[in-house]
Formats: structure tokens, sequence, C-alpha cells
């Protein structure tokens, strides 16, 4: 078996982007791969259509070796955008193993170690607060809206919710300041009124999903290290599953996590163990976050397994299409340390027609499937429907005046 072609396709997913890689083989089958990159979508592709060059001709099963050509080639271009190109490349090569033995991908390293994994709703309020037209829900204008969510993530069967700072209103939002422009400003700062409106916002949650639920606050690198650490201790009496933190400097994470009472998650934002390694050995973070559709399946494999050896437990990073769900599935089904698993469920209308096959929900639970390879294909024709505009900016981000 041979690659013959990779194609790329960069889907709408309203105010974002997705992006898949498909890697064709001379025998028929196709991989797929998600590397979703929600600012720069037709740079990952085009870098992924770059490897083409020393991929086609190459045997797709050896995927370790495929892997450390693609890593020498952009040796010199470490993380971002070229390992999120490799990245998507290497889960279509997995795919491809897979589908051609004929088992699952879980099957290749050593699963199952379960049948479903638990999930938490990402971005509870935060997709609607701009968003809920596309959606279909109701929109955040109030307290009470808030309330409600609440009370639905409850009613749904989900145990467990993540948000970031919501400011309900006509024209509700998100807090934007460090990440993506929204606030215009990377000073990183809190201010006493931001600290109210953040207690009464989390407040608002515990009262309406109860004390058994579990709630985490996304701060993304939104805030330096001490706006961070008072944001933290104003919700020690929260029962808070965790409070988000991104953040390049380890020490730095370390010593807010010192300082609070409340978990500190940290992660998605970082590329391979070498990353990892460093947060690992400054006792950085309580849970950590990985992403895989930036990492790939081994390099999340690795990363999975050197937090174990530090009694850390994983919960990988899933802002994406249900093909990203899949490659997290599969992930968790071969690692003895998952907290939980992120999954978004306010999302574009054709999110669901995307892949071939469903994913069932039980309880505030994904069924990890057993059909071969990731259990589902990218539907290319719905992809192909559903193009995002060059150019065009994520919902999230404003231009910020200088």
């Amino acid at each position: 078996m041979k690659i013959s072609k990779i194609d790329t396709f960069v889907v709408d997913a309203g105010w974002r982007p997705w992006q898949f890689v498909a890697v064709r083989t001379d025998e028929g089958i196709t991989g797929y791969g998600e590397c979703s990159d929600g600012r720069m979508p037709y740079s990952v592709v085009s870098s992924a259509k770059e490897f083409e060059a020393i991929l086609l001709g190459q045997d797709p099963q050896a995927v370790e070796a495929r892997y450390w050509d693609m890593y020498r080639m952009a040796r010199q271009s470490p993380g971002g955008i070229a390992a999120k190109a490799i990245a998507g490349i290497e889960l279509a090569l997995w795919d491809i193993k897979a589908k051609s033995l004929n088992v699952p991908v879980f099957e290749l390293v050593g699963g199952p170690m379960r049948t479903r994994q638990r999930v938490y709703w990402s971005h509870c309020g935060s997709s609607r607060a701009g968003n809920y037209k596309i959606i279909g829900a109701p929109p955040i204008r109030s307290w009470q809206d808030i309330t409600d969510l609440g009370k639905e993530v409850v009613q749904r069967g989900f145990t467990a919710l993540k948000t970031n700072i919501i400011f309900p209103g006509e024209t509700a939002r998100t807090y934007r300041g460090g990440f993506g422009g929204g606030e215009g400003t990377t000073d990183g700062n809190v201010t006493n009124l931001m600290l109210d409106h953040i207690r009464k916002l989390i407040g608002t949650f515990r009262d309406a999903v109860g004390p058994q639920v579990d709630i985490a606050l996304d701060l993304n690198f939104n805030f330096r290290a001490e706006a961070a650490t008072r944001i933290c201790r104003v919700l020690e009496d929260m029962q808070m599953m965790w409070v988000e933190i991104d953040m390049y400097e380890p020490q730095a994470l370390r010593d807010i996590r010192n300082a609070v009472n409340v978990p500190v998650c940290s992660g998605e934002n970082l590329f391979t163990a070498r990353d990892y390694r460093r947060y690992f050995e400054a006792r950085a973070m309580d849970v950590c976050m990985v992403d895989v559709p930036w990492n790939g399946f081994s390099n999340s494999r690795r990363v999975v397994e050197m937090a174990e050896t530090f009694e850390i437990n994983c919960a990988p990073h899933n802002y994406y299409s249900h093909l990203s769900t899949l490659h997290s599935l599969h992930l968790c089904n071969i690692s003895p340390n998952i907290r939980i698993c992120e999954i978004d469920i306010d999302d574009v209308p054709w999110k669901d027609d995307l892949v071939t096959n469903p994913l069932q929900f039980d309880q505030g639970h994904v069924v990890i499937p057993e059909e071969p390879g990731w259990g589902a294909d990218l539907n290319e024709e719905v992809a192909a429907q559903h193009v995002w505009e060059a150019g065009r900016l994520p919902g999230y981000w404003t231009r910020a005046a200088n």
C-alpha cells in the first residue's frame, strides 16, 4: 500500500473553522484526521500539502516512520502550524492502518480500557453568548438564562460543564482580554468588579446545577499570574472541577497552584512531550489537558503516559468536530489516567452530518465506537457544502484599536 494523495478541507463551523486531512492510498483506503486551528486554518492545510512531497509513494502503515519523516522536515519550525499539519496527517495514517486490519484504532495500541467516556459540556453559555441564532438555542440575555442553561445541562444528563467569563445582555459576549483582541488589552489584569462578576457567574451556575455537578472555568490566556490567582481565590468555596489557565511559564503556573485551593488545569496549547515535561517537573498543574488534533495520536499518548508517572490525570482538549471527539475517545480508551473529556454540545446544525456515524450519548458519557479506524469517516460532501471563506476572521476575534 502506498500514499497516493493528500486532500484537505476547511469547514465553516459557524464562528470558527475546522480543518481536516484526507490521506488517499493506491488501494482505495482513505484515512481522516482533524487538525483544526481557529485563526490560521488555510496555513495549516497548506502546510499539510507541503508534506505531500515527502509522503507520496510511501507506506502509510509505517505510521511512526512517516511521523518522524515529517518531524525532520519541520524540525526548524517546531510546534504551531507545522505541528498541527503533522498531527492531521498522522491521525489519518492511524485511520488507514486500522481500517486495513479491520480494527478500531485503540486495538492497535493496547485497548480497550473502557466502553464509554464521561464528558463535560464545554463552552456552556459561551457559545450561545454570540452565536445562539446559528445554534438554534435560547440567547443569554439575563442571569435567569444562565440558571435555565444550568438546569438544561442537568436535564440532558450531563454531570459536568465548563464555561468562560460570560456577560449576559441583549448582545451577550465573553471576555477575551489577551485572547483574540476582544477587550483590546494584553495586560492581563483583573478588577474587583470583574472578580464580583466571575463569582456571580459561577455561583449562578452552581445554584442551578446543584452540588453534585462539576463546574470548570476557562480563563484561556486572558490573565497574568497575579490576576489568575485572585480569580481562583474568589472561587475556592464553589467546589470547582478546575480553573483552566493557559500560560507559557511553568513556574508562574506552579506559583498559582501553590497559592490557591482550587485544582488548576492547563496544557491545551503545548506540543509534544518535550513541552509538557517542563510543566510536569514543575508540578504546575493538577489536570493535564492535551489536544489530540494538535499533537497527533502517538504524541498525545506519550504525554498521557508521562503524566501518569507524575500521578496526573489528563482531560483531552476537544473544541472541534466529532472527528476530533473520536480521536480523543480512542486516546481515553488506551489510557489509565483520564479525568474527563471535553465536548461541545451547542454547535452548528451540520456538525452531526460531518461524520458518517453519529455519536451515542448515555447520561453524560459518550459510547466509544468499535467500528474500524476512528469509528466514522469525514463526510466529504457535507464538508464541501460548508467551506470557510479564506481570510475570514473567527467570530470571537475583533480588531482592537491601538
